[in-house]
């Protein structure tokens, strides 16, 4: 994910990334451009027509809001992900801060949380992202990596490893009744959130629309010589080729804003997430709290 500065927008204007739709679309413009100034020079030489521009009117408007439906479907998307990911971080801060409580000195058992929770957070990232390198996850003596990765699916394998180590905790009387019901919504959250994360990740938009809209620019776009080089002329070479820029353009960046769980440069940052969570929990499971009564 970029980070950038938005009220420096002038600065913007100029700039370009790896993702910039401008580099994708170069070479499509040029030869669109070379198309367009071949119909016009054909009507102007040959033919002579006159058109009227009331149907391109109409349809621009009709494209432009399936445009705006488009993007704001996939930026709803890409929000979604950032606010489950927000909810994983939250979801692991409370549970070490209340283990942290509930443990108090144990230290062996703090330190399983820590690799419990972080684990979590590593896998999960590994799995939205497909990108496989469960090498990243810590081993520890009752908690191993060898179980994830025979598992087919890695997260819930962590989770069950999480669920198993709060009933050890509670089997063994380190934890009260009370205090599992304290941390069960946090323990069991991870599935929901997870579960949420694939219902992004697996339901694209539909092939028929996404199709649909294709066709739709390209008719649009490659009519749009024929049915105005009377009135411009030449001009419309350059007029033709902008309004190709941002008609795909904004397809292209709801394409890629849908699946947030990528490496694009407009997707989350997973890692940062990950690492953020890591640094908080062993943070919040090595402090000492000290309680102290004060008569008044």
């Amino acid at each position: 994910m970029i980070e950038y500065n938005p009220k420096d927008w002038f600065s913007l204007i100029f700039k370009f990334h790896q993702s910039d739709t401008f580099r994708k679309l170069i070479g499509i413009m040029i030869s669109l451009g070379i198309y367009t100034a071949i119909i016009v020079y054909i009507e102007s030489s040959h033919y002579n027509m006159k058109s009227t521009t009331a149907i391109h009117s109409l349809l621009g408007f009709v494209i432009s809001l399936l445009l705006v439906f488009r993007t704001n479907t996939a930026y709803d998307r890409w929000w979604e992900g950032r606010r489950l990911l927000g909810s994983l971080v939250n979801n692991s801060r409370n549970l070490a801060i209340k283990l942290a409580v509930i443990l108090k000195d144990k230290t062996e058992l703090k330190e399983q949380a820590r690799i419990l929770i972080g684990n979590y957070a590593l896998c999960l990232v590994e799995h939205l992202s497909e990108r496989s390198n469960y090498n990243v996850i810590e081993d520890n003596d009752e908690y191993t990596k060898d179980f994830v990765k025979k598992s087919n699916h890695k997260p819930n394998a962590i989770a069950y490893q999480l669920v198993h180590y709060v009933k050890n905790l509670y089997d063994k009387k380190i934890i009260t009744g009370e205090e599992l019901l304290i941390i069960n919504n946090e323990v069991s959250g991870y599935t929901d959130i997870i579960g949420a994360c694939e219902r992004i990740k697996k339901s694209p938009i539909p092939y028929s629309y996404s199709l649909f809209i294709k066709k739709f620019i390209f008719v649009y776009i490659m009519t749009i010589p024929i049915f105005f080089s009377h009135d411009f002329g030449y001009a419309i070479v350059p007029l033709t080729i902008f309004i190709f820029y941002v008609l795909v353009s904004i397809e292209m960046i709801a394409e890629e804003i849908e699946n947030p769980f990528n490496f694009d440069s407009n997707d989350l940052p997973l890692d940062e997430i990950a690492d953020t969570i890591c640094r908080n929990i062993k943070e919040s499971l090595h402090i000492n709290l000290e309680t102290k009564q004060t008569n008044i």
